[in-house]
């Protein structure tokens, strides 16, 4: 299930024993306070890897064999009957593969009528990837998880995962995602780079996968063969991630409980912040409420660094603020938490302007404001919940048009 164990999961939570050499000797440069996810100009595009160079022009395809989202494995050689053939690599999580989606959806749909073929492969492992990178997605890139995206998002093309050896990734020395690669007739490389030259669709000036395609198709050399790609890095397993040591600041962070009365449950009601609000009302007694905690305090780390926040309401009475406070301790719910101030909890209810089965957890999404985008009482999916918060949060600078395409995925998820 997707990100249902928070980082308390394998490959997210304590140090993995058997980390290279190389990568403990890189673990200081993650010591200080995490980054932010980057976006990469298109004019400067990322470096290759000098440990995994991209592929020259004109080599042979390499030859792979991945498992893919159908729940069936793929070879390369299921494709040597068409024209031509293009390899993107992409991802989940990363925003600017997501807002290339549409196009490349757009290119498998008109040039497959050609004889293209369109392969997609995720490079990523999801336990190369920390928490903090997460900001602009509801899932992690597992293949599981891939499925889920497909699902959401009616991916037709063949998505394959690389990310348990990335050896396929290596042989294309797959820069970033996205990152294209398009073989001729004979399977020879004859371009790779990006697909256009803005992550604004809207802003594009150069179409180069539609160059290459063209030109190919018509018999004729690409007119530029290579250009420098951009968006999210390639998750190297064999590299340094920071994933351990985010975990272990996670840990040092310090947790705490404040009373919350009539009027501060008021105030909280109203969202005075300009922050997308998570408010979660749980006891400790209650077992739907503490089962999926992880799910929520996960959601927190993920999209901290935006403008979001969690907030969770323990309805236990203040004599049960120790039991509260150890709860939320084993969670490193670092989150602000809060807890009702009284045993009337009717009028505490009152006060939020909600009455609910206090047996029963209750959920609401808020945004800046007071409006209410999401509220329900008892277990939550909370890929629900996370598309809802990605479409209501503002677009950050670097990448325009997040917004849109989760207000998108939260309005095909309504359908279904």
């Amino acid at each position: 299930m997707p990100l249902r164990q928070g980082p308390h999961r394998a490959g997210w939570n304590a140090p993995r024993l058997g980390r290279v050499a190389a990568a403990l000797a890189l673990s200081a440069v993650f010591a200080t306070a995490p980054a932010p996810l980057q976006s990469q100009t298109p004019r400067r595009g990322i470096q290759p890897d000098r440990e995994f160079p991209v592929l020259p022009i004109g080599s042979p395809l390499p030859a792979f064999e991945l498992p893919g989202i159908d729940g069936s494995n793929h070879k390369s050689s299921e494709y040597a009957k068409s024209r031509l053939l293009a390899v993107v690599f992409e991802s989940n999580h990363c925003p600017v593969s997501q807002l290339y989606e549409a196009r490349i959806e757009k290119l498998h749909d008109e040039y497959g009528r050609k004889g293209v073929a369109f392969v997609a492969i995720n490079p990523n492992n999801p336990k190369a990837v920390r928490l903090d990178e997460l900001g602009y997605t509801d899932v992690t890139d597992s293949l599981p998880e891939m499925k889920l995206r497909a699902q959401a998002r009616g991916i037709s093309w063949p998505y394959l995962y690389d990310g348990d050896t990335q050896t396929t990734s290596m042989k294309f020395g797959a820069v970033a995602t996205p990152h294209l690669f398009i073989f001729d007739q004979e399977r020879k490389l004859r371009y790779q780079g990006r697909i256009d030259d803005n992550q604004r669709e809207e802003l594009v000036k150069v179409h180069d996968a539609r160059n290459a395609l063209d030109a190919l198709l018509a018999g004729r050399a690409v007119p530029v063969a290579e250009t420098k790609t951009f968006g999210c890095t390639t998750k190297w397993l064999a590299k340094a991630s920071g994933v351990d040591q985010e975990w272990a600041r996670i840990q040092k962070e310090p947790v705490t409980v404040a009373l919350a009365g009539v009027e501060e449950l008021k105030r909280m009601r109203a969202n005075p912040t300009d922050k997308v609000m998570l408010v979660r009302f749980w006891s400790t007694g209650c077992a739907d409420c503490t089962r999926d905690f992880p799910d929520l305090e996960t959601t927190y780390r993920m999209y901290r660094q935006r403008a979001f926040d969690l907030v969770t309401i323990s309805t236990d009475p203040p004599a049960a603020s120790a039991a509260v406070l150890e709860f939320l301790r084993k969670q490193h719910a670092s989150s602000p938490n809060k807890q009702f101030s009284s045993t009337d909890r009717a009028t505490l209810q009152a006060a939020w302007g909600e009455k609910w089965n206090l047996a029963a957890p209750l959920t609401m999404v808020i945004a800046p404001g007071g409006q209410v985008l999401f509220k329900k009482e008892g277990a939550i999916d909370i890929l629900d919940v996370r598309r809802i918060i990605l479409a209501s949060m503002p677009d950050t600078s670097g990448y325009i048009g997040s917004k849109a395409y989760w207000m998108k995925a939260a309005a095909q998820a309504r359908k279904k």
